[in-house]
C-alpha cells in the first residue's frame, strides 16, 4: 500500500495509459477486423476476450522484449505473419459473400487478434517497459486499465466498419503498414536502415499496398468461383 501513496508510482502509471492510448489505435483495428465478420451476439465476446488475452499477452512480452528485439530475423518473420494476417482479413471481406460465410468463427477470431498482437506489440511493449521502471505491479495495472480502452476503440471501429466499408480496406492497409515497418526494423538490417532512411517508409508503403492488392484480387478470385 505504500506504493500507492508515492507520486512516482501514479506518475508512472498515467505515462502507462498514455503511452497505451496512444499505441493501441492499430491493436484496435485489428481486432475489429477479425471480430466484424462474427455474429453480433458473439462480436462483443470475441472483442472482450481478445483484448483481455492481449493485454495479458503484453504483460509476458514486456518482461522479456529487450531479449527478443535482440534476436535476428524475429522482426522479418513476424512482419511476414503480419502481411498474411492483412491479406487474409481483406480477402474474407463480407461484400457479395454466400450466407456460408456470412459468419466466421469467434475462435478463429481471437487467435487472429493474439498472432497480430503479439507481433505488433514487440516495440510497443519496449516503451511500456521503460515507463514502469521494474515495477511489476505497476505494468501489470496500467495494462490492466488499458483493456476497456482497446475494447471502446474496437467496438467503434466495427461500428465504423459496418457503416463505411472502405475502413476495412484502410484497416487493412494499415496492417501492411505496421508489417513493413516491422521487417526493416529487424536489427539484422539496422546498419541498412541507418544508411538509408527513406528504407523504413518505403516498406511501409510497399506493405500497405501489398496487402490491399493481393487481398482484393483475393477477394474477387474467390467470389468469381462461387458465382461459377
Amino acid at each position: 500500500m505504500e506504493m500507492l501513496q508515492t507520486p512516482e508510482f501514479w506518475v508512472g502509471l498515467v505515462k502507462i495509459i498514455w503511452i497505451n492510448i496512444i499505441l493501441s489505435g492499430d491493436n484496435a483495428v485489428v481486432i475489429a477486423l477479425a471480430a466484424r465478420s462474427l455474429p453480433p451476439a458473439q462480436q462483443k465476446k470475441a472483442v472482450f476476450w481478445g483484448a483481455g488475452a492481449a493485454v495479458v499477452l503484453r504483460i509476458v512480452l514486456t518482461v522479456v522484449a529487450v531479449e527478443l528485439m535482440t534476436l535476428p530475423f524475429l522482426q522479418v518473420v513476424g512482419g511476414l505473419l503480419l502481411l498474411w494476417i492483412g491479406v487474409q482479413l481483406l480477402s474474407d471481406d463480407e461484400e457479395d459473400e454466400g450466407e456460408a460465410k456470412e459468419f466466421g468463427s469467434m475462435a478463429a477470431a481471437i487467435r487472429t487478434i493474439l498472432i497480430a498482437d503479439l507481433v505488433m506489440s514487440l516495440d510497443n511493449v519496449i516503451a511500456v517497459a521503460a515507463a514502469a521502471q521494474g515495477n511489476f505491479a505497476l505494468l501489470v495495472i496500467g495494462l490492466a486499465i488499458s483493456i476497456p480502452l482497446v475494447i471502446f476503440g474496437s467496438t467503434l471501429m466495427i461500428k465504423l466498419m459496418e457503416r463505411f466499408p472502405v475502413i476495412v480496406v484502410l484497416g487493412a492497409a494499415l496492417i501492411g503498414w505496421v508489417a513493413g515497418e516491422t521487417i526493416v526494423g529487424d536489427v539484422m538490417l539496422e546498419g541498412t536502415l541507418k544508411g538509408n532512411p527513406w528504407l523504413h517508409y518505403g516498406a511501409a508503403v510497399a506493405g500497405a499496398v501489398f496487402v490491399v492488392v493481393v487481398g482484393r484480387w483475393l477477394a474477387r478470385r474467390g467470389q468469381r468461383a462461387e458465382a461459377s
